[in-house]
């Protein structure tokens, strides 16, 4: 396991690598002048891997995967992908929504090719990338269904599927497991690290759970009761070709596990 400390408050912006596809530079977001949501942001996610964001409730963890998603203007600071100024949203970033954010009139084949139909693309075309999506998050056979009809934990695959659909360089995913049983829970977290393992995609993830985090990450940001502040980098260094039992019993995965327990609980107290 390797820790990272970072000052809380920076004297200057941090010199990013070349390797970050997402900067992160000098990020405040206040809601009024009482409410400080997030406090000096410096942060670079690297291209092709899993960072995800850490902290107690309130601290800003969405706040900020939204500004980085163009959804929310920061009050201070900028946002860089791939080296250009985000200023909304684009199609370089697709966002799984919580709450699924699917269209309760339209069938899965239409809500995963939503994002491709509004880039143009002819309908066989769109058509036929979502089948191959809407069977790789494990939904073969239904393309005609509606959401009314499937599960909780089905819906977010669908959410998933229509992310990875657009081919976007950047997915940003706010605690997408959240609404599913444990059992559920670890068999997404098994098939997100899979196709990601085909597709090479960046992840921001958000999630309030230590032990998914330091499953799927390969960066872990923790972030300070609100204003929300970068505390520290963790990198678990979890080597996925092991099973999951073996990484879950592993010393890099419990070492992971417990240092960032102590350093939330410092939260608490």
């Amino acid at each position: 396991m390797a820790i990272a400390e970072q000052n809380t408050i920076p004297l200057a912006a941090p010199t990013f690598s070349d390797n970050n596809i997402v900067e992160v530079k000098g990020v405040s977001k206040f809601y009024e002048p009482d409410i400080q949501a997030l406090l000096d942001i410096n942060l670079g996610f690297p291209k092709g891997q899993m960072t995800t964001l850490l902290g107690p409730s309130g601290c800003g963890k969405t706040t900020l995967l939204k500004i980085i998603a163009g959804l929310l203007e920061p009050t201070e600071g900028d946002v860089f992908v791939n080296g250009q100024l985000v200023t909304g949203p684009g199609p370089e970033r697709a966002f799984v929504f919580q709450d699924f954010a699917l269209m309760p009139w339209a069938t899965v084949l239409r809500n995963v090719s939503f994002g491709l139909e509004l880039r143009g693309m002819a309908k066989d075309e769109r058509y036929e990338i979502a089948r191959r999506y809407i069977t790789n998050v494990g939904l073969e056979g239904f393309g005609e269904k509606y959401p009314h009809e499937l599960s909780g934990g089905m819906r977010q695959r669908v959410g998933l599927a229509r992310a990875m659909a657009v081919d976007a360089d950047v997915l940003m995913m706010d605690e997408p497991f959240s609404a599913v049983d444990e059992q559920t829970r670890r068999q997404f977290q098994e098939d997100l690290l899979n196709l990601l393992s085909i597709e090479k995609k960046t992840v921001l993830f958000v999630t309030h759970s230590i032990e998914e985090a330091v499953y799927v990450s390969d960066q872990i940001v923790l972030l300070s009761p609100r204003p929300g502040r970068i505390n520290k980098t963790v990198r678990p260094d979890i080597d996925h070709a092991a099973s999951s039992d073996e990484i879950r019993r592993g010393k890099n995965y419990l070492d992971s596990v417990e240092e960032i327990w102590h350093e939330l609980k410092g939260y608490l107290e």
